[in-house]
């Protein structure tokens, strides 16, 4: 699977959005095109604990989805924190996670990692590990 690229501002947000969550899963959508991602939104988490899950307002995932079909950048894929765990998917990530090949960005302590949800992958089943490097803004 090919590695992608986050700009600057893409890895700060998600960075900064994960450290104000306070103990609170963090999380939005990855937008950019092709194999480049240009921006991370970020969304309320309308999970029932989002403690320890994370569930993006759907308003925020249709606004993301219109403006894609009206030329704005695509859905990408998805980022979210763990306040409490590490920057790898979880069993509950997998659970949630479509195999359709989409990024899953995770934070913790600070550092982030990418993952592509597939079917069969090496974590849970559901994941393979996705190179990635920060790219120009």
């Amino acid at each position: 699977m090919p590695g992608v690229t986050i700009s600057r501002a893409a890895h700060a947000e998600m960075l900064a959005a994960a450290r104000a969550a306070d103990g609170l899963e963090a999380c939005g959508l990855l937008l950019g095109k092709g194999n480049a991602i240009e921006g991370a939104s970020v969304a309320a988490n309308v999970a029932a604990t989002p403690a320890t899950r994370f569930e993006i307002d759907p308003a925020h995932l249709l606004v993301a989805h219109r403006s894609a079909r009206g030329g704005g950048a695509a859905i990408l894929g998805y980022w979210h924190s763990h306040p409490s765990g590490l920057a790898e998917p979880s069993a509950t990530d997998a659970a949630m996670a479509d195999p359709d090949g989409r990024i899953w960005a995770i934070v913790a302590d600070g550092a982030l990692a990418c993952f592509r949800a597939v079917a069969n992958g090496e974590v849970h089943g559901r994941f393979t590990a996705c190179a990635w490097s920060i790219g120009p803004d």
